[in-house]
């Protein structure tokens, strides 16, 4: 579960330049990077954030020791003393990567529309 909501979370943020390679991820993604957006700025847990707590309970696991992935990854999606303010910057900065990957995939888009450019007479 931890890789999955490490690969969702990378996905919002850098998924935007997946989509300049494969276009139609565009139609997965956009959603994806709302929801992510959104979580940060009203400050509300997302939905793998309890479901992979209580799969640690379950699993009879406490706290975030262990193996390389649990102990690195576990803090960057949830940084101790995580504050609003800092939650508002991380939404700024995963729009901000996407506006810009987006930016450059209509670019790309309206330049391969328009075709080979023709030679001046």
């Amino acid at each position: 579960m931890v890789l999955v909501h490490g690969a969702f979370a990378t996905f919002v943020v850098l998924g935007g330049f997946l989509a300049l390679r494969w276009r139609r991820l565009v139609w997965l993604h956009i959603p994806a990077a709302a929801w992510g957006v959104f979580v940060e700025y009203s400050g509300r847990i997302c939905p793998l954030t309890p479901l992979e707590n209580a799969l640690r309970t379950r699993a009879g696991e406490a706290g975030y020791s262990g193996d390389f992935i649990q102990h690195y990854l576990l803090q960057a999606l949830y940084p101790a003393g995580l504050q609003r303010s800092t939650q508002a910057v991380l939404g700024t900065a995963a729009l901000a990567v996407n506006l810009a990957a987006y930016a450059l995939l209509f670019a790309r888009r309206s330049t391969d529309r328009r075709g080979p450019a023709r030679p001046a007479r």
